[in-house]
């Protein structure tokens, strides 16, 4: 017995050998790759044009999934657009003062996020 009371289950038997037998996923690669494939198809053909999407701008990238943990993308959207206004580079969010940082996040919650993403652009830019 485990130390809340429940018994453990039983182990397996042995494959021949002595051995166990190993545990090896349903499909194998195969079916991964074709998984894979269906998936980067449906996404070509289902995904929103989103505006850190355009170019793949690391740091657009970067600031949108800040923006994006624990918030949906129809709140991040306006946010988004504003601070790409206010800080197109990650050099202007590393020379802005945390005060107008923390300003134009106003709204979107979890302020620690952006003091981090501040911190971290002048640790990046330094």
């Amino acid at each position: 017995m485990t130390r809340s009371g429940s018994r453990r289950p039983a182990p397996r038997p042995a494959a021949k050998g002595g051995r166990r037998a190993q545990q090896r996923p349903a499909g194998g690669r195969g079916e991964a790759g074709a998984l894979a494939a269906a998936l980067l198809a449906w996404f070509e053909t289902a995904q929103r044009p989103l505006p850190w999407r355009r170019g793949y701008d690391p740091y657009a990238v970067w600031v949108s999934e800040t923006m994006l943990q624990q918030t949906q993308v129809d709140t991040v959207l306006p946010y988004f657009a504003r601070w790409m206004a206010r800080f197109p580079t990650i050099e202007a969010v590393a020379a802005a003062p945390e005060e107008d940082v923390l300003k134009l996040w106003e709204g979107l919650g979890y302020y620690a996020r952006a003091r981090n993403l501040h911190r971290a652009a002048r640790q990046v830019v330094s």
